[in-house]
């Protein structure tokens, strides 16, 4: 596997918390309000989990209860139990991309990249998926130490959303960690225009 600098760490922090909110701010499957929502938007996780646990007792198949208890779980750090619900909508309606992002996103946490990039290049695979489908295929690509494939897949991001400031930004760390600074500088100079978080900051680093 290549190796990070302290930079890429932090990054991946905010990945998470971008990723978080994309899901967050994305469509459900129905349009009907439940508590639990209400008190998700209100970052009232608890109760949250609360209100979806006691829908879900005469609705136990719902994907909608069980996506949106499953989000305020990984939003607490219950990761485990947040899949366990994943899983459970996953099966309900296999080819949403949704759910697939948010089992990426905890394997990705839990350094378990090979199943990260199962989830994510099947979400990558769905019509109307995101860039950030190929963002996190190309992070878990970049992490099982397949410098070429993560380049296609942060490219892909790229072509999918050319504002995906992110997409730059990590293009450019595994440039630099493939000693191509002068081709990172390009994503970091388009990172930075786009205010991705970092981007002036590796910019400064690496191309003065």
């Amino acid at each position: 596997m290549l190796q990070y600098k302290t930079k890429t760490n932090c990054s991946i922090s905010y990945f998470f918390s971008l990723l978080t909110a994309f899901l967050i701010f994305s469509c459900a499957s129905s349009p009907s309000v439940n508590p639990g929502d209400e008190a998700f938007k209100k970052k009232d996780y608890s109760t949250a989990i609360a209100e979806y646990s006691e829908s879900l007792k005469t609705n136990p198949n719902d994907f909608d209860l069980l996506f949106g208890r499953g989000r305020a779980k990984q939003e607490l750090g219950n990761l485990e139990e947040a899949q366990l619900d994943f899983e459970q909508a996953l099966y309900q309606d296999p080819n949403n991309f949704q759910v697939l992002l948010s089992l990426s996103i905890i394997q990705l946490d839990q350094k378990s990249y090979a199943s990260a990039l199962l989830y994510a290049s099947k979400a990558e695979q769905i019509s109307g998926a995101p860039a950030m489908a190929s963002l996190l295929k190309g992070r878990a690509l970049h992490y099982l130490g397949m410098p070429d494939e993560a380049l296609k897949a942060y490219e892909n991001a790229i072509q999918v959303d050319r504002n995906f400031g992110q997409a730059y930004f990590s293009r450019g760390l595994l440039k630099v960690a493939l000693k191509r600074e002068k081709d990172a500088c390009e994503d970091f100079k388009l990172a930075a225009a786009l205010e991705y978080p970092g981007g002036k900051e590796m910019l400064q680093k690496y191309c003065n």
